[in-house]
């Protein structure tokens, strides 16, 4: 066990996460009408109301419920609970429009304004970064196949022990973080490591859910990606690898078939190939 696994604790990655949402998110939540919000809560509340009805929930059950629930917000998790069994839907409804590429949940730990790199460089990374160094090639188009030059890609992952920085002790603040501008053919070039399994945080509330449901905490192995463009609709995106044993059974249900990558072998590490093709935006 590494030094920061032992001092990363879920509380102080979730209270991270809860204050990146405050000072990057929330000022967005303001001004959704009235009614909307009264359609929107009468209907989550008589779900709830109707799960209670159909399984005869006792008051032990709903105190339990309770505890459960003022354990997320001590914990700060209410940012990784919502991203990891929630966020997917909510992603899935708001670009089921879209011709270009799938994409999916942004989860908690994006942080914006991460150092630029041009269209090819590397990645910020301590000396010796654990993981198989991947090169990764792509061009950015928009629907007509036309190349979107200085399209943005941003790119943030764990490392090799599950952490990512900003978010847990003793790492490099942009350890891992990286944006890249693609050049005149939208074309792009990342040098990385290939990140690895992690399990969710579980001593938390969260990871008490978990293991009273009996469930697994584990997400495949995966690079997260903002792509945008100028009069492009922006795309968040993971992109996983095959063979990875939860590819089926992601905690998050964040992988879909579109995003699983093709890694080749090279010397001394992998490559891959993966472009993106990004939706106008709509008037």
């Amino acid at each position: 066990m590494t030094a920061i696994q032992e001092t990363a604790t879920a509380a102080a990655s979730g209270a991270n996460a809860t204050e990146r949402f405050k000072s990057d998110k929330f000022a967005g939540v303001a001004g959704t009408p009235p009614e909307r919000v009264s359609l929107l809560a009468r209907e989550v509340l008589e779900a709830v109301h109707g799960t209670i009805r159909k399984h005869k929930v006792t008051y032990d059950e709903y105190n339990a419920l309770k505890a459960w629930l003022i354990g997320v917000g001590e914990d700060g998790e209410w940012p990784l609970f919502l991203d990891v069994w929630v966020e997917h839907v909510v992603e899935e409804v708001a670009t089921e429009h879209r011709e270009g590429n799938k994409g999916t949940i942004e989860g908690p730990y994006y942080v914006p304004d991460a150092p630029e790199r041009g269209a090819r460089g590397s990645v910020p990374m301590r000396d010796g970064e654990p993981g198989t160094p991947l090169t990764w090639t792509g061009q950015v188009t928009s629907t007509d196949g036309s190349p979107l030059a200085g399209a943005k890609v941003e790119l943030w992952h764990a490392d090799a022990d599950g952490f990512y920085s900003q978010f847990a002790p003793g790492i490099p603040e942009w350890n891992l973080r990286a944006s890249f501008t693609a050049d005149d053919s939208g074309r792009f070039e990342i040098h990385t490591v290939r990140p690895a399994p992690y399990q969710i945080p579980t001593d938390g509330a969260c990871g008490k859910l978990i293991a009273a449901a009996g469930w697994h905490a584990w997400r495949p192995a995966h690079l997260h990606v903002k792509v945008s463009a100028p009069g492009h609709e922006l795309l968040t995106a993971q992109l996983y690898f095959p063979g990875d044993e939860h590819n089926d059974d992601d905690i998050a249900s964040a992988v879909k078939p579109e995003l699983l990558l093709d890694p080749r072998s090279v010397d001394g590490g992998e490559a891959i190939e993966y472009g993106f093709v990004l939706d106008p935006e709509r008037s």
